[in-house]
């Protein structure tokens, strides 16, 4: 099984904010924004491993602000961390102003697993780092691992 790159699966969608997205305050409603981060993680995750994949956790989903009618909405997904047959994907949300800067309105850390043919877990590609950047978020993506394994034990 060949090694990937953080770089090879890395997802980027753009949404525009449009009255059916709102909730009662006239905000992006979480709900349809889960629903976009959620499909770029499993895009990443297909990208990476090369097979179906599914959502088994999302931690750290965390709103920074809200986006309204007629926001562009940008969402990027990378593999951060890799274990046997599950990989954690960072799914980071912006709002894109006209000028092209981008304010950050969501993070959330997914971990995917990959599924053979009978949608049985089976080995994910190795992650290649090649950046210092890359190689801290597989350092922050190990500890993340671990407490998510305490919390399972946990029965949380």
């Amino acid at each position: 099984m060949e090694n990937r790159k953080v770089s090879d699966s890395i997802v980027e969608t753009v949404h525009m904010v449009r009255p059916q997205h709102l909730n009662a305050s006239d905000r992006l409603f979480g709900g349809a924004l889960m629903q976009w981060i959620d499909e770029v993680a499993g895009m990443v995750a297909k990208r990476h491993t090369r097979r179906n994949v599914i959502t088994a956790s999302v931690d750290s989903l965390s709103f920074l602000r809200g986006a309204y009618v007629k926001d562009t909405v940008v969402i990027i997904g990378k593999v951060t961390y890799v274990g046997n047959t599950s990989m954690e994907v960072k799914v980071d949300t912006y709002v894109e102003a006209l000028s092209g800067e981008r304010t950050p309105i969501n993070h959330a850390y997914f971990t995917m697993v990959a599924l053979d043919k009978n949608d049985r877990p089976v080995r994910v590609p190795r992650l290649e780092l090649e950046t210092e950047e890359e190689k801290e978020e597989w350092d922050k993506g190990e500890k993340r691992r671990e407490l998510r394994m305490m919390r399972k034990e946990e029965g949380l």
